[in-house]
């Protein structure tokens, strides 16, 4: 059985943003960083980043079904905090390095 995977796209509060994180914006990034790094521990997030200016980030991950998957993005603390905003996208993995096939 294959794995589904799940996107999320992050949004952030603004455009200036993480230039003027506020204090409590930045510890938010802090606790998110650390979940995502939990979360591929746990062999659950497959990659995740964000682009060069800041604008989105994105994380793909694995889970049982969308209502799992919502619960992963909805446990982010960045997205708990207000912080980000997420949309949640059903994905279709078809290649991965490093795998040595597609998916």
């Amino acid at each position: 059985m294959r794995d589904n995977h799940y996107l999320t796209v992050l949004r952030p509060p603004r455009a200036t943003f993480p230039g003027d994180a506020t204090p409590a914006e930045a510890a938010a990034i802090d606790r998110h960083f650390d979940y995502l790094k939990r979360l591929l521990a746990d062999g659950v997030l497959v990659l995740a980043g964000r682009t060069e200016d800041a604008s989105m980030g994105l994380v793909v991950f694995k889970a049982a079904d969308e209502a799992s998957a919502r619960a992963v993005m909805e446990a982010d603390p960045a997205i708990r905090a207000g912080v980000f905003k997420g949309t949640l996208y059903p994905y279709r993995l078809a290649l991965l390095a490093g795998s040595g096939q597609s998916l």
